[in-house]
């Protein structure tokens, strides 16, 4: 995490390298056991951050993008062959993932011209502890592969739904504003 003119090209590829990358050759590697048997769901676990974005999270998010048009593309590709496509979008979990965040985003704005901006999302980041219990994932992508129809996408817990509606409901000069709020506000809790 950081401003993106200050994280290093080579951790964004990083980035890249896990989260799309790494996902979609093994994506490859099960298709052909899956076309054959005419059946199976994939299920892509993304992040509410496939539709939304925040400063400082910009190499992360565009994973994320990424990963959402993949699955699309790869739903309409496999449909004929009986398999499924799902996307989970956890938004707020309880997890290690933003502890870490906040202290690479800490790390990588030490002599940021950005540092200010970068240590309110920090602190965005380290308020994920109220977030919502992980067994929110695990119940999502438990119900997309019990389904017999699954839904395209699965957001939870209801907070990212509501954060993924108003994102697509808000013109974006009101989602830059909402979000430069928010940064000012955490900025303000020291």
């Amino acid at each position: 995490w950081g401003a993106l003119e200050d994280v290093a090209l080579a951790e964004a590829r990083r980035q890249f390298e896990v989260n799309v990358f790494g996902l979609m050759r093994l994506t490859q590697q099960v298709l052909p056991s899956m076309r054959a048997a005419r059946a199976g769901t994939i299920v892509n676990v993304s992040s509410m951050g496939g539709r939304i974005w925040t400063p400082a999270g910009g190499w992360y998010y565009a994973t994320k993008h990424a990963l959402e048009v993949l699955s699309d593309v790869l739903r309409v590709e496999t449909r004929p062959f009986g398999i499924h496509v799902v996307v989970v979008q956890p938004g707020r979990i309880r997890s290690d993932w933003s502890a870490i965040a906040a202290r690479s985003l800490r790390a990588s704005a030490a002599r940021s011209a950005y540092a200010a901006q970068m240590d309110a999302m920090a602190r965005l980041l380290e308020s994920y502890a109220g977030a919502a219990r992980p067994e929110v994932v695990a119940e999502a992508v438990a119900r997309a592969l019990a389904d017999a129809r699954p839904r395209r996408r699965y957001a939870v817990p209801a907070e990212a739904r509501a954060m993924i509606l108003a994102r697509r409901l808000l013109p974006d000069g009101a989602w830059e504003r909402l979000v430069q709020a928010s940064i000012r506000a955490a900025g303000r809790e020291k």
